[in-house]
């Protein structure tokens, strides 16, 4: 219940709209209850054989109060449905400010599919909170207050029956219900997301599956989890309806005994039989209201799930250093430092990066490089802030990047990364992401600087460039990178897929664009490595040699060693 808090805040933000949908929602029901009583009067005055003109006030009063039943259920509509459109806007907008800065780490916890669950889904049916929650209770209580009151000016009896109807049909049933619908609700949410990840899975792997021979395999455990799905889907409908239909029984019940009760005391003459017919109708049209009260329970547990699904998401993933957030960087080559810093990811036993120092000046150009699994990308997240470091601290022209926000930190980057992704559009579309004000000129002259200059700016990309091969990709990213405004380059592996002439081309443009600035570059290749200012070798998460390419050699060490090996392979 806590997580509701949530939607309460958004709804706190509507509270206009809610107040006005409140009353507008009550005039509606007790205009309908107010109809139904003066039509039973109306039908009974009539019996009698009154002067005209007294039917004719009645019948302009049915009528004064059948427009002003629909007139009300209008307003009430519009303001109610206006309140859950901006409550939903709300939320969504709030939940991505949250979501946005711990986007890089969140697919380490959370399947892709159970993620689009919860960011499409569990909000989405939180728009039920307002209007199947929070509203019916309210605006029940209200509608049988009044008409409790206004039904003990003829009997004390029959008020005490509504008000024992409203408590079963309020409270009772519902509360009754909810306590048999817990496990079903459980069963249905984790069939839900379970399919959410099967289809997710089941479209993004379908190639692979598909050369795999693994396809048919695939495809029964997702019809199997559909069917389970819908099973359940059936069951929670079956036990829905049964409770509705309870609460129409009890609705009935309390009718039926109004009517004996009236019957009696028009008998002993406590109740002049005119009034019969009315109290009837009363009490046959103030219960309208009870049904949505049979669903409360279900839309609630639901909303609260919905609700701490969301939330665990933000709160357990949320970065500490996010709020704190002081400095800002320049506009000017950046220089980095980086003291005792430690960092080892979730659910591993050893630490990615190990008491690591490393000093980088600005303007300089330095190359990272080891085998797989040695830390590189790693250090590169943590200078990106995609992580925070377990200990240690990183400076970047001696601001703690604690103090930095990493927004700052990537608007003076030109990040290059093992995996870039492409939005579904066109070649222009994909590359004004860097600079959206960047004439065509500038991005031609970025396209042929990496070999691309046979791509046409409205050439159609299509979702995470399934169109492009992996080295149209990665100089497709460079491009990118070269258009940005910035002077700290992030280079990680940004030319694994592309040939060794291609590369040594597309470093010369780097480096002529980088001439002041900082470069940070990623390889496993070692090619080309003597125009890098200072050379840093990595090894199970520490620094294991640094200097020049040519002290390096010297030494005859761990470096010397990597290049022998590279050199034997490529020959």
């Amino acid at each position: 219940m806590k997580a509701l808090s949530l939607v309460l805040k958004e709804m706190a933000l509507e509270k206009r709209d809610i107040i006005l949908s409140v009353i507008f929602g009550f005039l509606a029901g007790v205009t309908a209850v107010a109809l139904f009583a003066s039509s039973g009067y109306l039908i009974s005055k009539a019996a009698l054989v009154p002067p005209f003109y007294t039917l004719t006030i009645l019948i302009a009063v049915v009528k004064i109060l059948g427009f002003a039943r629909a007139f009300g259920r209008y307003l009430e509509r519009y303001f109610s449905h206006r309140a859950t459109f901006a409550i939903l806007s709300n939320l969504r907008v709030s939940f991505f400010e949250k979501l946005e800065p711990i986007a890089p780490t969140i697919f380490q916890k959370y399947r892709s599919g159970d993620l689009l669950a919860r960011v499409v889904g569990d909000i989405d049916r939180l728009q039920h909170f307002f209007l199947r929650v929070f509203y019916p209770p309210v605006l029940l209580v209200f509608i049988f207050l009044a008409t409790i009151l206004f039904t003990t000016m003829f009997s004390i009896y029959i008020a005490l029956t509504l008000l024992v109807g409203l408590l079963l049909t309020g409270f009772v049933v519902p509360v009754w219900f909810a306590y048999q619908q817990r496990k079903v609700d459980y069963k249905l949410r984790e069939e839900r997301g379970a399919l959410s990840t099967e289809t997710t899975e089941f479209l993004y792997g379908f190639r692979d599956l598909k050369i795999n021979q693994k396809l048919e395999r695939k495809r029964d455990a997702l019809e199997q989890s559909s069917q389970t799905y819908v099973n359940e889907q059936q069951r929670q409908g079956n036990v829905e309806m049964f409770n509705q239909s309870l609460n129409l029984m009890v609705t009935l019940l309390i009718s039926w005994f109004v009517v004996a009760i009236g019957a009696l005391l028009v008998i002993d003459g406590e109740l002049q039989g005119v009034y019969l017919a009315m109290i009837i109708m009363i009490s046959l049209t103030v219960f309208e209201n009870a049904p949505p009260m049979a669903v409360v329970p279900i839309y609630l547990q639901d909303s609260s799930v919905a609700a701490s699904r969301l939330t665990t998401v933000v709160k357990e993933e949320q970065l500490p250093s996010v709020e704190r957030t002081t400095q800002t960087l320049p506009n000017e080559a950046l220089s980095i430092r980086i003291e005792d810093v430690s960092f080892t990811f979730p659910n591993e036993k050893r630490p990615s990066i190990d008491h690591m120092h490393m000093h980088i000046p600005e303007g300089a150009k330095v190359a990272i490089v080891g085998p797989s699994g040695s830390g590189k990308s790693t250090l590169l997240q943590l200078l990106l802030k995609f992580h925070q470091q377990d200990k240690g601290t990183i400076y970047i022209n001696n601001y703690a990047t604690d103090d930095i926000a990493a927004t700052d930190i990537w608007s003076k980057a030109k990040v290059v990364l093992q995996e870039n992704h492409f939005f579904y559009g066109t070649i222009r579309d994909n590359l004004l992401i860097a600079k959206e004000e960047a004439t065509d000129a500038e991005l031609k002259r970025a396209l042929e600087r990496v070999f691309l200059q046979h791509l046409a700016l409205d050439q159609q990309v299509l979702e995470k460039g399934e169109n492009l091969s992996g080295g149209e990709k990665q100089r497709l990213a460079i491009a990118r990178a070269m258009i940005k405004q910035g002077r700290l380059w992030l280079l990680d592996e940004p030319t694994s897929s592309v040939d060794l002439l291609t590369e040594r081309t597309i470093y010369n443009y780097i480096f002529q664009q980088a001439q002041e600035d900082t470069v940070i570059l990623i390889s496993h290749r070692l090619v080309g490595l003597e125009k890098m200012d200072h050379i840093i070798v990595m090894d199970q998460g520490e620094i294991v040699e640094s200097g020049t390419f040519r002290e390096l050699m010297d030494q005859q060490g761990y470096f010397y060693e990597m290049k022998q090996i590279e050199q034997s392979v490529l020959v």
